[in-house]
C-alpha cells in the first residue's frame, strides 16, 4: 500500500498544496477554493481517498479520486489555473505561482503517474490523505 499526503493552504482565490510520499515532495498542486464541497465550484473535503485508474474515451487513462462524499468524477489532471480549468478536480503543478495557479502541470502529472502507476499495476492500493495546513483570508 502506498499513502500520499496532500497538504493544503487555503486562499479565497484558490487552494494550493503539496503532494508528498514518504516525507518527500512529489509535486505541488492547485485546486478550487473551499466552498463547502459544492459540486463544480469547490475543492473536495479533507479526508483519506483511494486513487484508482480510470479510462476515459477521450482523454485515455487517468487517475481518479474514489469515494469523495457527495461528489463523483474527481480526477488528477493537468491545469494551470484552478478557477478557469477545474471543476473540483486536483491539478498537479511543478510550482504554485499564485493562489489556485501554477505552471508545468503536465510535467508534474507525469511525475506523479510515474510514481503511482507501477503500484496500481502491481495490484496494490494507493491512498491520498488530504489535510489542511492553514486558512488565509477566511477561505
Amino acid at each position: 500500500m502506498m499513502e500520499l499526503y496532500l497538504r493544503r493552504r487555503y486562499y479565497p482565490e484558490g487552494t494550493n498544496g503539496e503532494i508528498s510520499y514518504q516525507q518527500r515532495t512529489v509535486c505541488a498542486c492547485i485546486e478550487l477554493p473551499w466552498r463547502g464541497n459544492r459540486r463544480f465550484i469547490s475543492c473536495i473535503p479533507e479526508g483519506r481517498y483511494r486513487l484508482v485508474k480510470r479510462m476515459h474515451t477521450r482523454w485515455g487513462e487517468q487517475l481518479a479520486v474514489a469515494n469523495v462524499p457527495g461528489r463523483e468524477g474527481i480526477l488528477l489532471h493537468p491545469a494551470n489555473d484552478a478557477l478557469t480549468q477545474l471543476q473540483g478536480c486536483i491539478a498537479p503543478v511543478t510550482k504554485c505561482t499564485a493562489p489556485g495557479a501554477g505552471n508545468y502541470s503536465r510535467v508534474a502529472l507525469d511525475r506523479l503517474k510515474d510514481l503511482v502507476y507501477p503500484v496500481l499495476d502491481a495490484g496494490e492500493e494507493v491512498w491520498l490523505v488530504v489535510v489542511g495546513e492553514l486558512v488565509i483570508g477566511g477561505g
